[in-house]
């Protein structure tokens, strides 16, 4: 069965970005994307891949699949594409975005918690929770993975991890990866 994974970048004190959706704060250093694009390729956006010498059509590894919130998925378009991860299939969830016209690219209005629970029971690779805190807090009962970027820098506010009600989940550090950057990189299962 395909497993849900939060694989996400994280401030010291757990914000995801700043307070208007900043995330160029993170020290990103040449290790680190060397690595990013060697074991998790299919996270780097379409758009962005030729720019750093990496084949538009490298194969995915890890997901086939991304769920985003409005807030993940508006970087995309303002850098002007309506795909951003046009390599994976996507799932926008928003109340307030129009339909896009791209067959890899579904805006989802309806329960985040339902579609996942489908969408676990299809064959495939690793289903990709992007982001944001609204839509983690939602599914944080059907998160399998959490896959945690965590650089070291404070942004003293700004868009929680995860947001939503109080719900203590357990989860359980399965390995852990150091960059030249400070930063590292946690996978931590669900116990």
């Amino acid at each position: 069965m395909r497993k849900l994974v939060y694989y996400v970048a994280v401030s010291l004190d757990g914000y995801i970005a700043g307070p208007q959706g900043e995330y160029d704060f993170y020290p990103i250093g040449e290790d680190m994307m060397a690595w990013f694009g060697e074991a998790m390729p299919d996270t780097i956006p379409t758009h962005v891949r030729g720019m750093i010498g990496m084949p538009v059509d490298t194969p995915n590894q890890v997901f086939d699949t991304v769920l985003m919130g409005r807030g993940a998925y508006e970087p995309g378009l303002a850098a002007g594409t309506g795909s951003p991860y046009n390599h994976l299939k996507q799932y926008v969830f928003s109340t307030t975005l129009a339909p896009v016209d791209n067959p890899r690219v579904e805006v989802v209005s309806g329960d985040a918690v339902e579609l996942v629970r489908g969408l676990k029971k299809e064959e495939g690779l690793d289903i990709w929770l992007c982001g944001g805190a609204n839509l983690a807090g939602q599914l944080i009962g059907e998160i399998d993975q959490l896959i945690v970027k965590s650089y070291p820098v404070i942004a003293g506010a700004g868009v929680p991890m995860i947001g939503g009600n109080f719900s203590p989940t357990r989860f359980q550090v399965t390995q852990r990866r150091e960059f030249g950057n400070g930063a590292q990189v946690t996978w931590l299962d669900r116990v």
